[in-house]
């Protein structure tokens, strides 16, 4: 492990942003201190036993008197080579097939922490993104890769969190951080972070947008993203949302309009006239945070706040506190100021791991080289009919499954506790079961991962100590589904629709919802997962 030197502290102030609309107004301008990074030595430097180096400038601020001090700071060269024949100076010590931001000499070291709040501390170059965080620990963790991870900031003494774009440097985003706030970063999956590009309508209800252009109101998918996309069009977002009144503990409803300029609010009912709406803020020097206990922490009427705050702003009384009467109004606001704020940039994070699996040549030869092949005759057969091809690996999988069971519950009586046993240790090992997570954590941890259709969970009953229930997202909501134990001829069964459809254990049973519908509003199509980093 590399030695570090002494840590820098630096301090970044907010200035006056003026007079803003009544219900923010407001004493502005406080000093924010922020957390220094800590520079690691280099490799090949040893540790510095002499301190003969001083601390840069520190700026302490007490009630307006500013002290500073000041040192020089040197370092010593690198040791010399002293087996060069083994080790020719040409040859870099960082190996060239690692990732390219491995190979940049500056370094920092930061802590990024898991849902089940393990942590680990990783040595990384000090111009890291968001994405190269989350390809790190995917590799570290051997996770299936399917754009879905994300790095989350969140600042536990606002009671906020964010998602931090792809793009985004990590190293910027900690130095806005207070010294005293303990924020944090969490790496977790994020399914609805680029959701909106694929079901635009549905993040967007008609009734909340109004587009400038020659549509008549009707557009389909891609023209509405288009719109958001291109700096030519003006699309505007309008509703009513809860706004939290500076230095009172009540909330006013007010009607807000959402445009590229900034976040306005009428002062006389619904009217957008240029005289009635109040400016409120815009996004380049802003980011956009959801409340994670708008109830508790703010006394929101809803659970559904979210609110805009100064990129070098940690203070409480510069937030922009606002609350929404449902997820899907909440949603459509934090989209659309995600995509005013980003504009292309979204887009592009959101196709650059689809360009890279294109022009991936290994990737498209093993998937072409792959067929479905019947050997029951006396002569083997490709299988073209791709619905034959599907329902032969899933008759496969079940008669694997079976011969598998049937070997666990070999090895003593033939007991059906014995039975249940093996079909317990089946499940138990998948990513989506939970085991005995109670509803509403069910709940958080769904909502924590992206409320889109078909995103899922399995845990253990509360009410019923035999039985399982299903945790479903579907439009926005999360629904529950006790899945019964159905016991005939000594055998036990599982089922979601009162025994008319049976399976002989959960994997079964989520893979057959996996690829029907059935008693359920939508498909199995995303499982919550939680891992250790």
């Amino acid at each position: 492990m590399n030695a570090m030197n002494d840590s820098l502290d630096e301090t970044h102030t907010s200035g006056s942003h003026g007079e803003r609309a009544a219900i923010f107004r407001g004493a502005r301008g406080s000093d924010i201190v922020g957390a220094a990074l800590i520079p690691l030595r280099s490799p090949l430097q040893p540790p510095n036993t002499h301190h003969n180096k001083t601390t840069p400038a520190v700026s302490m601020l007490f009630k307006g008197n500013r002290k500073s001090k000041e040192g020089v700071e040197t370092q010593m060269g690198p040791v010399p080579n002293p087996f060069p024949e083994l080790l020719p100076s040409a040859v870099s010590l960082v190996s060239e097939c690692l990732l390219p931001w491995t190979k940049n000499s500056a370094t920092q070291v930061i802590k990024v922490y898991s849902e089940d709040n393990t942590s680990r501390a990783v040595e990384v170059p000090s111009d890291i993104t968001a994405r190269d965080i989350c390809q790190l620990f995917i590799l570290k963790n051997h996770c299936v890769d399917d754009h879905s991870w994300t790095l989350f900031e969140q600042i536990p003494h606002l009671g906020i969190e964010r998602t931090i774009e792809d793009h985004e440097s990590v190293m910027e985003v900690q130095s806005s951080w207070g010294m005293d706030s303990h924020c944090c970063l969490y790496f977790r999956k994020n399914y609805a972070k680029y959701e909106f590009f694929k079901k635009p309508l549905d993040f967007f209800p008609e009734h909340m947008v109004s587009i400038s252009s020659e549509t008549n109101g009707i557009m389909n998918h891609s023209q509405l993203i288009q719109t958001f996309l291109s700096s030519s069009s003006c699309p505007e977002i309008h509703g009513f949302l809860h706004a939290k009144e500076h230095g009172r503990k009540s909330w006013k409803k007010f009607y807000f309009v959402l445009r590229r300029s900034g976040l306005y609010f009428s002062n006389k009912g619904t009217s957008k006239e240029p005289r009635h709406l109040q400016f409120i803020c815009e996004f380049t020097e802003s980011d956009i945070y959801t409340l994670l206990s708008a109830r508790k922490v703010y006394g929101a009427p809803t659970d559904y706040g979210f609110c805009v705050k100064a990129s070098k702003s940690n203070v409480s009384r510069d937030l922009k506190l606002l609350c929404a009467d449902d997820e899907q109004t909440r949603t459509c606001w934090v989209t659309a100021m995600r995509l005013f704020k980003y504009g292309m940039q979204l887009y592009n994070n959101f196709i650059q791991p689809y360009q890279k699996q294109k022009s991936s040549p290994m990737r498209s030869i093993s998937e072409n080289s792959l067929v479905a092949m019947d050997f029951s005759g006396h002569k083997s057969r490709v299988i073209e009919n791709p619905s034959e091809a599907l329902s032969v690996a899933v008759e496969e999988g079940l008669s694997w499954r079976r011969k598998s069971c049937h070997r666990l519950s070999s090895h003593g009586s033939p007991s059906t506790t014995q039975s249940s046993l093996s079909n317990l240790a089946i499940h138990v090992a998948q990513p989506w079961f939970h085991s005995k997570v109670s509803r509403e954590e069910a709940q958080k941890l769904i909502t924590q991962q992206g409320l889109i259709d078909g995103l899922f969970l399995v845990r253990d009953s509360q009410s019923n100590p035999r039985a399982f229930v299903l945790s479903l997202c579907h439009t926005q909501r999360i629904k529950h589904f006790q899945i019964v134990p159905v016991e005939e001829n000594g055998e036990l069964f599982y089922s979601l629709d009162d025994g008319h459809t049976r399976f002989t254990d959960l994997l079964q049973l989520v893979e057959f919802y996996q690829l029907n519908r059935g008693v359920l509003p939508s498909r199995l199509k995303h499982h919550c997962a939680r891992i250790t980093i």
